[in-house]
């Protein structure tokens, strides 16, 4: 039966086996600067009724209500 040594037989190979190349660290994940005045995606719970005063007028209804929170948001200072 044969085996491989569990060390190195030659020098040159146990010098080589302790300077085996570290593993590369990840790189840092890079903080990207948010989009002024983008969107964002949210989850919403309003009122069925009001939400169907929204869309009485068809597409654009999240549209309409950014525009009334705006206007909420501007009279408030």
């Amino acid at each position: 039966m044969a085996s491989t040594p569990r060390r190195p037989v030659n020098p040159m190979d146990a010098a080589e086996a302790l300077f085996k190349p570290a593993p590369k660290k990840a790189a840092p994940a890079v903080e990207r600067p948010a989009v002024p005045h983008g969107r964002e995606t949210v989850s919403l719970r309003i009122d069925s009724d009001v939400l169907a005063w929204f869309q009485q007028d068809g597409p654009g209804w999240q549209d309409r209500i950014n525009d009334a929170l705006r206007a909420t948001m501007a009279a408030q200072g």
